[in-house]
């Protein structure tokens, strides 16, 4: 999964690179514009709601097979006209999902059938802001990750018994996070994300799974968003 990585990364750093563009010639305009326009404010709060697509680098599979939950609340702290910091509690899914039917890397004899990750975390994102002025804003920052939960499933032919609990996930983890959010109508946002894993998912995976070590989490979002504003 290097490759995948490598272009989901470089997917990411194009999407930022137009974004902080496009902020800063909205940037150059001096009118009295910015994140709150009929009602300024210091700290502004809403609720966030959507899904992500997820998979994890160096289970040998590809694609954003598994959806997870994403949801939670958001506040901002207006810091300058167009740039507010952002800070988000969130209960959110990672993790991976294939039906695609593959030989095991450790016995070619051993066909694997199915196989998914599910993991669970309390989600804690800070990211700094860039507003146009229509509210349309663009971020960039980093979360920090509690793992509350996981299951890890496959189905192999002939059946094997495989002991999951030698191959623990991480508690914490910390992911690199850029976003766009389009204001739709009023307090309401439509908001993409990408989301990369800086430290391993884990360190050690079942060798009859992968021949990697490390797993990493990647993912996409799609939220909707409600400012109380």
């Amino acid at each position: 999964m290097t490759k995948s990585r490598k272009f989901t990364a470089l997917i990411g750093i194009n999407i930022l690179s137009l974004c902080f563009c496009t902020t800063a010639s909205a940037q150059i305009n001096d009118e009295p514009d910015g994140l709150y326009i009929e009602k300024p404010k210091t700290i502004t709060v809403g609720l966030i709601a959507g899904a992500n697509f997820c998979q994890v680098d160096g289970d040998s599979y590809a694609g954003y097979h598994k959806v997870g939950i994403n949801a939670g609340g958001i506040g901002y702290i207006q810091v300058y006209r167009h740039t507010a910091f952002s800070f988000e509690m969130l209960y959110t899914q990672k993790g991976a999902r294939s039906n695609n039917v593959r030989y095991s890397p450790l016995d070619s004899t051993t066909l694997i059938t199915k196989y998914s990750i599910n993991l669970n975390y309390v989600e804690i994102p800070v990211m700094i802001n860039y507003f146009d002025k229509r509210k349309s804003h663009f971020g960039l920052g980093m979360s920090y990750s509690r793992l509350i939960g996981s299951t890890e499933t496959m189905s192999t032919l002939p059946q094997i018994n495989l002991d999951f609990t030698k191959y623990p996930f991480k508690t914490d983890s910390y992911d690199l996070v850029a976003c766009a959010q389009m204001h739709v109508w009023k307090g309401l946002f439509f908001n993409i994300r990408f989301q990369y894993a800086l430290t391993p998912a884990r360190t050690s995976s079942p060798p009859s799974l992968s021949r990697a070590q490390k797993q990493f989490n990647n993912l996409w979002t799609v939220r909707l968003m409600y400012l109380f504003i």
